[in-house]
């Protein structure tokens, strides 16, 4: 099966800066990738790359098997941008801001208008319809965008720094908007330095520095790559079984740390996904009266911090 986006020896200059450097990586449909870098890593110069933006000085990024250097306006159907800074038209209101971009999508009469209330209803403009469109909160103008995005239904989405600026319960809103496009088969590349929030909505990771990729993949197998212990919480019934269960765990080579407070036990674990169900049928068989057993949301910032070095460029 095709990826939905490859980046391909990706690489840009500008003058004696090389800001990308012979960069690759591919993500699929339904995955949300994060883009990590430090400030001047390449991510904004690759993700305008990959939106026909910008023209590389060699290699290629491939849309659903489409070239945006050879076939850029086939590529752009399939591709939502979403830059990190947003300036609406003035003197227009949402809905008519909306229906200039539908219109310039070519979408037409009334599955033009159905579109567009459809788009904004999702994105909890509803009811905003008729309001100027600069005269949102930071919060409702990001959905704006957002929907501004999705109007032409893109099978990729580009978003840089979508939750810059956001307030805590808009940034948790936003991101329960991207999980539900992702869940609907939309792939989403995106960046930010909130890396924490990050690493809850993402199933994978690119890490680049000095345009130059230095990790990429699954996080789980990012972790194990970069011999990064993951955190695992469980939670049993009885406190006496928490502190058996805290005997038990000590004794495995896989397994760090162990602390317990009262029925829950937290621990470090190196391994992979067979050598965690070998742990798991372990502590059910003794008995130890499991209720919960889950890896705790994945730390992008160690990650970020493992391998990266600080290079600035």
């Amino acid at each position: 099966m095709t990826a939905l986006l490859q980046v391909k020896n990706l690489s840009r200059r500008y003058g004696k800066v090389r800001a990308v450097s012979d960069l690759c990586f591919e993500m699929g449909c339904g995955q949300i990738t994060g883009f990590v870098g430090p400030n001047g890593a390449g991510k904004t110069t690759t993700m305008r790359i990959a939106a026909t933006l910008d023209v590389p000085d060699g290699g290629d990024v491939l849309v659903d098997g489409t070239s945006v250097l050879v076939e850029p306006r086939l590529a752009r159907m399939r591709i939502g941008y979403m830059s990190d800074q947003f300036h609406p038209y003035p003197n227009l209101d949402v809905m008519q801001f909306l229906d200039f971009f539908a219109r310039a999508y070519g979408l037409r009469s009334r599955r033009r208008i159905e579109t567009v209330h459809s788009v904004a209803n999702f994105c909890g403009l509803g009811s905003f319809l008729d309001r100027p469109a600069t005269g949102l909160s930071k919060g409702m103008g990001q959905r704006l965008h957002l929907a501004k995005t999705l109007l032409h239904d893109p099978a990729l989405l580009i978003l840089d720094e979508p939750a810059s600026g956001l307030d805590p319960r808009a940034r948790i809103e936003f991101r329960d908007l991207l999980k539900r496009l992702a869940a609907a088969g939309k792939g989403i590349l995106i960046s930010s330095h909130i890396l924490p929030e990050l690493g809850e909505m993402c199933d994978s990771v690119v890490v680049i520095e000095k345009g130059e990729r230095v990790v990429a993949g699954a996080i789980g197998d990012v972790q194990r790559e970069a011999q990064l212990e993951q955190t695992i919480v469980a939670k049993v019934t009885r406190e006496a079984d928490a502190e058996a269960m805290q005997r038990h765990l000590a004794e495995l080579p896989m397994v760090g740390d162990v602390a317990v407070d009262g029925v829950q036990l937290r621990f470090a674990f190196v391994g992979d996904d067979d050598d965690l169900a070998g742990v798991l049928a372990g502590c059910v068989a003794a008995g130890y009266g499991l209720v919960e057993f889950s890896r705790d949301a994945a730390d992008l910032e160690d990650i970020f911090l493992k391998t990266t070095k600080g290079r600035l460029q």
